[in-house]
């Protein structure tokens, strides 16, 4: 069995020589002398600690055992390994820092209260107590200064004065304040002012009145100054407010006595004005006049109270034509203007390629465009001379040019001169009128501008038309009712010069303004349904169309398309409801100018449109199915084919129902059948021959509307013909591959093109037709240039070709002096970020184990200080429940010792 911890102790103190013999005093005072003592002092407490280490193993920490290679550790030092650590004496400094640091916050915490010393030079040891004491002398002077010159008002003399650009801003007789310059301002001023002589104070004291009591009266006569104390001052406030309110009541005294003598009146003024003679009353007492305000008694008693309500009665008259109030906007500049003219452009054009895309477009931004979404918005441009086959185009005039292609112009010529006077009204009708109804006067501005600036009639006017549309000189008349269907219309314009029609209409638009009667815009849109009926009748039925007149009337439904779009919808796709049921692959003149007339009213780049979708369907469907078999079936399919490039303007959409026309009527056309099979296309071919004759020289021209219904009157207009719509076609494809340039299918498309057009000019080398080579060889030269350009969009992907790179070599860099604390980086910034990212993982460690002891103690001193008032609780319950009992075993005591004394049991 092992030793006790004592005798261990003994053993380990006998063995290191601190218990042993005594040392006598002779040899006491010769180790003092020589220094033994000390040395043999520093020797017994080296061997004490070296025993209580060695009897406490808790308290040093042995480090581990040494590594494998020694030479690559960090702490392979012999100094380290040797080492011991105390994490005893480490926690326990730890423990007592924070207890003087964080235990004092916490004691601390949520307590206010002690002094701190402000005083100058208190807490500065570097100033002895003569320069403290100076220092603060000198303070207290410059604050007494301070006060004393700008806050005293006692003081007797004022050492600055206060000024303003040279002005003196003290209170004098030239420089008073208005509040000043009252009765109240001499009282109101300070008690020992400069000019304290020539202050009068207006008093006197009633004597009737208590003696504490003061009457303010305005007329006493000027007491001797003396100096006023508060309570006068106050008292003199309080009678003059009492003055001045009891002279107001006296005001209104009178007034209420005028208004009685008035109100008597009445009864006499309605029995005037039911017609009865009333009886003559006495004029007013004229004490009654005098004390009245002197202007209402002068309105009252003079002459000139009938010019007073003359005056009120226009002034009335004029509040009913000033126009309405409208909050005020601040002016923008130039800049302004523009950049918000940019943002609306840039919107609206956002929105046109939304559509284009077939992208839903909100209800907010189609609000925002004003109906330019709903109306023709694309800048289409003409299409050469096949593009204008249709409608012939005519050259724009610099004075009637728009910004925008819904605002049209109307010539001057379109409305007779003296029209004008016929149709004017009074000026202050038109401004009554003008007045009615703000926002209907906005809407219709545009629509004003197709009526080239009329006066509207009044309603009377209206509804007095003429029935006859001639008068009896032969002039047109200048009244006429709104038909309510097309054969009403027929009949009203019977008689009626085609170049006078849309004069006829005007008028009609002129007459029936919304304006002028709340019917009239339900007529409106009727008559637009009217006017779209008859472009198709004019085509169908008119040998020799007026295109001057049918671009009018589409101008005028354009117009009223902006007031009245749901009737030219529905119109316009009853139109192609029809041809789609009745006739899809026969077009009547009329069916085109319809899809003519939609191409200039709605936008045609909308990828889903209520009426330009329908209508690229119904020329799809023409273009791809119809059988053409004469001349007239291939000028209406050139119609058509142009038309449907005008659509495509700016979508740039393919048709592949274009190109499959085309190249059709241009193989049937060509003078020479083509021997074998140019291109993937489908092939018709015509039940009678239509092929130019070799043998005839022929010059191309134009084609005109009429080549639709006319046949040709001889042999050689109708060869004519034929060249003309072969040149015709190949515009159409010159006009095509720039439209479609840019497609990535350009070269399927076109490839086919290029070998018809080959082969067309292969079969025009007789002289016969010289004046058609030139357009097909420039047609092929340009669908050449664009194929060439396809094709080098469309290479095949290739490798990148770069020199071949040598194998990076990794050769192992060896450091003969290998030091494993040290970074051997060769780049400077990483090795920097390197250690500055170990430093912040350091601290950040630190950090945490110092905040995780933090809180160990907090939580170990909140038990502490629980337990602590828990026990003094217990102590406490213990004590007061000792005291209840000894209380009880007393009162029990003195209930048995009285109970045994009343039984005389003593």
């Amino acid at each position: 069995m092992p030793p006790s911890q004592l005798k261990q102790l003994k053993a380990s103190l006998r063995d290191s020589g601190v218990v042993g013999p005594q040392q006598s005093k002779k040899q006491k005072r010769q180790n003092a002398k020589t220094g033994a003592a000390a040395q043999n002092r520093n020797q017994r407490n080296a061997a004490l600690q070296a025993i209580r280490d060695r009897f406490n193993p808790f308290e040093i920490k042995v480090p581990a055992a040494r590594s494998k290679f020694e030479a690559t550790t960090r702490d392979g030092n012999s100094t380290n390994a040797t080492r011991n650590n105390r994490p005893g004496v480490t926690k326990s400094l730890g423990e007592e820092r924070r207890r003087a640091t964080l235990l004092q916050e916490m004691n601390s915490r949520n307590r206010v209260g002690g002094l701190v010393d402000r005083r100058f030079g208190e807490n500065d040891p570097t100033m002895t107590p003569e320069e403290r004491a100076a220092e603060r002398f000198a303070r207290e002077s410059q604050k007494k200064m301070r006060k004393e010159s700008m806050f005293n008002l006692e003081e007797e003399e004022e050492e600055f004065t206060l000024t303003h650009m040279g002005q003196n801003l003290a209170f004098d007789e030239a420089n008073r304040d208005d509040f000043e310059m009252g009765e109240m301002g001499n009282d109101m001023k300070g008690e020992d002012s400069d000019d304290e002589e020539t202050r009068k104070r207006k008093r006197f004291i009633d004597e009737d009145a208590d003696e504490g009591d003061y009457v303010y009266d305005p007329d006493a006569e000027d007491q001797p100054d003396r100096k006023k104390s508060k309570a006068e001052v106050m008292k003199e406030v309080i009678a003059k407010s009492k003055f001045y309110k009891q002279e107001r009541q006296k005001a209104k005294d009178d007034d209420d006595d005028l208004r009685d003598e008035l109100d008597q009146e009445l009864p006499d003024l309605f029995e005037a004005l039911r017609g009865m003679k009333v009886p003559a009353k006495p004029e007013p007492v004229q004490q009654d006049l005098d004390t009245m305000n002197p202007e209402r008694a002068a309105m009252l008693q003079g002459p000139e109270k009938t010019d007073t309500e003359k005056q009120y009665d226009q002034r009335i008259k004029q509040l009913t034509f000033d126009a309405r109030s409208a909050p005020t906007d601040r002016t923008k500049t130039e800049e302004e203007k523009i950049e918000e003219e940019a943002e609306r452009l840039k919107k609206l054009e956002e929105n046109r390629l939304k559509r284009m895309r077939g992208e839903q477009v909100s209800d907010e931004e189609d609000n925002e465009e004003d109906n330019d979404s709903f109306m023709q918005d694309d800048d289409e441009s003409e299409i050469d001379d096949a593009t204008a086959f249709g409608l012939p185009t005519y050259e724009p005039r610099e004075e009637l040019a728009v910004e925008d292609e819904d605002d049209f112009v109307i010539d001057d010529d379109l409305v007779e001169t003296r029209s004008n006077a016929s149709l004017d009204m009074d000026g202050s009708d038109m401004e009554e009128e003008d007045l009615s109804d703000d926002d209907e006067s906005e809407q219709s501005e545009q629509e004003d501008e197709l009526i080239n600036g009329m006066s509207l009639p009044a309603a009377s006017a209206a509804s007095t038309a003429v029935a006859a549309n001639q008068t009896s000189d032969g002039k047109l008349a200048f009244t006429y009712p709104c038909p309510d269907d097309h054969e009403a219309f027929l009949d009203l314009i019977k008689g009626v010069p085609s170049q006078d029609v849309a004069i006829v209409v005007q008028r009609i638009r002129a007459l029936h303004h919304p304006r002028l009667h709340p019917d009239n815009k339900a007529k409106l849109g009727r008559f637009a349904e009217i006017l779209i009926e008859h472009v198709s009748y004019m085509a169908n039925e008119d040998e020799e169309l007026s295109f001057a007149l049918m671009e009018n009337i589409l101008r005028h439904v354009h117009s009223l398309a902006k007031t009245h779009p749901m009737n030219v919808v529905m119109a316009f796709r009853a139109r192609l409801r029809e041809i789609s049921n009745d006739r899809p692959l026969n077009l009547l003149p009329g069916d085109l100018a319809i899809l003519t007339g939609i191409s200039t009213v709605f936008p045609t780049s909308d990828h889903f449109h209520a009426v330009s979708t329908p209508a690229h369907l119904c020329i799809a469907r023409f273009l791809g199915q119809c059988s053409a078999n004469t001349l007239s079936d291939f000028a209406t399919g050139a119609f058509a084919t142009s038309l449907f490039l005008q659509y495509q303007a700016v979508a740039k959409r393919y048709m592949p129902e274009f190109i499959n026309y085309v190249l059709n009527a241009l193989c049937n056309l060509a003078p020479t059948e083509p021997t074998a099979k140019l291109g993937f296309f489908p092939s018709r071919k015509c039940q009678e021959s239509v092929r130019l004759s070799p043998s005839k020289k022929v010059t191309p021209r134009k084609l005109q509307f009429r080549d639709i219904t006319a046949s040709p009157s001889d042999s050689q207009a109708e060869e004519e013909l034929k060249i003309s719509l072969v040149t015709t076609f190949v515009s159409l494809l010159d006009t095509a591959s720039d439209l479609w340039a840019e497609k990535s299918a350009f070269t399927e498309i076109f490839t086919p093109v290029q070998a018809i057009l080959n082969d067309l000019k292969q079969s025009f080398k007789s002289k016969t037709f010289s004046a058609a080579r030139d357009p097909i060889q420039s047609t092929l030269d340009k669908i050449a240039s664009h194929l060439d350009k396809a094709r080098l969009t469309r290479r095949p992907l290739l490798l990148h070709d770069h020199r071949p790179l040598a194998i990076k070599s990794a050769i192992p860099k060896f450091e003969e002096n290998f030091n494993p604390d040290k970074h051997y980086d060769p780049d400077r910034e990483r090795a920097e970020a390197n250690r500055l990212r170990a430093d912040i993982k350091r601290e950040k460690k630190g950090a945490m184990r110092e905040l995780r002891k933090d809180a160990s103690f907090v939580a170990r001193e909140k038990l502490r200080e629980k337990k602590e008032r828990d026990s003094e609780y217990e102590k406490k319950y213990k004590r007061l429940v000792a005291e209840i009992q000894n209380e009880e075993g007393r009162a029990a005591n003195d209930y048995e010792r009285e109970k045994r004394g009343r039984q005389g049991k003593r």
